[in-house]
């Protein structure tokens, strides 16, 4: 990543889930008078609120915010989506003589973002279709193994449960017959200087406090009712990469009578703290991230601070 002096510039607000992003965001948001540009694979997705932590509709409404409601349920949004659609969006900041404030947990979104777009194909439905019913039979453990076979560097780094990116190595060696580790290496950079503040409790069980407050809230605000009435669309199923994301998958498991409400939250919250392990494996590769803790009284002003330093 090329950071010169005349490169636009970002300020990235990351943090594994339940951390209380959102909040902060709002200030910085308020002090740069720029946009949010939402950095969640959830958020794109339309009729999906309760269960992605949406914001409410009197603040997007009333505060400007991208790449939030930009996909119908059924459509796939990928890594590459975000980088191109958030780089257009960074650049037009920069244009305008304003920073960008990119927002969210999701690592690979970022990671293409700042190392840049690979020369991957768009997504084939027939052939994720196929894959999808293969994992039905088979499941994507078995998948996994094939991908080994196929792509043992991807393999390697990817988990046997991770059925999204599973799906996605398959479906580009399908696609091209080359390994999608070995057309991730030919990216280039977009030049961009970007500063890296990682919202995060010291303290583990906070963290986990935290994630069961807020998944109990979301099933007492409906998210039930919620996952029941996207199902109702003919377009929606529970194979689809949306419905498979965490507290989407455990809801329609509980619809199709797998288990009870209860199982169902804990379930969810046990989701919801093994993604948030990932999410902070992930951030702390990067060595050059300022992180703060959430509950410091000093949290919003000391923010701040350090982004007018960036900035100046």
């Amino acid at each position: 990543m090329n950071d010169s002096a005349n490169s636009p510039r970002l300020i990235a607000l990351l943090g594994p889930t339940a951390a209380g992003k959102t909040a902060l965001s709002l200030a910085l948001q308020a002090h740069l008078d720029t946009d949010i540009i939402s950095m969640d694979s959830a958020l794109v997705y339309r009729r999906m609120n309760i269960g992605t932590a949406k914001p409410e509709a009197e603040i997007l409404n009333s505060i400007p915010h991208q790449l939030i409601d930009v996909r119908d349920p059924w459509h796939s949004y990928t890594a590459s989506d975000f980088a191109t659609d958030a780089l257009t969006l960074i650049e037009r900041n920069h244009a305008q003589g304003r920073p960008s404030l990119v927002v969210g947990g999701t690592m690979l979104y970022l990671q293409a973002l700042l190392q840049g777009l690979s020369p991957l194909p768009e997504a084939d439905p027939q052939i994720r279709k196929s894959l999808e019913a293969e994992a039905a039979e088979m499941g994507w453990p078995q998948l996994h193994q094939r991908l080994a076979s196929i792509d043992p560097v991807a393999a390697a780094r990817i988990s046997c449960n991770d059925s999204q990116r599973i799906q996605r190595a398959l479906e580009v060696h399908a696609i091209t017959g080359q390994a999608i580790s070995d057309l991730q290496q030919d990216r280039t950079a977009p030049s961009l200087r970007v500063l890296k503040v990682v919202l995060s409790p010291p303290d583990r069980s906070v963290l986990h406090r935290r994630i069961e407050q807020r998944f109990a809230q979301m099933l007492g605000a409906g998210m039930i009712e919620e996952v029941r009435g996207l199902l109702d669309e003919p377009e929606i199923h529970p194979a689809l990469g949306c419905m498979r994301s965490v507290g989407y998958r455990q809801v329609c498991q509980y619809l199709s009578g797998e288990f009870d409400r209860t199982e169902c939250e804990q379930r969810g919250i046990i989701a919801t703290r093994q993604l948030a392990k990932r999410q902070l494996t992930w951030l702390r590769k990067e060595a050059d991230a300022l992180w703060v803790d959430p509950d410091q009284n000093d949290l919003h002003s000391r923010t701040l601070a350090q982004a007018n330093d960036f900035l100046s």
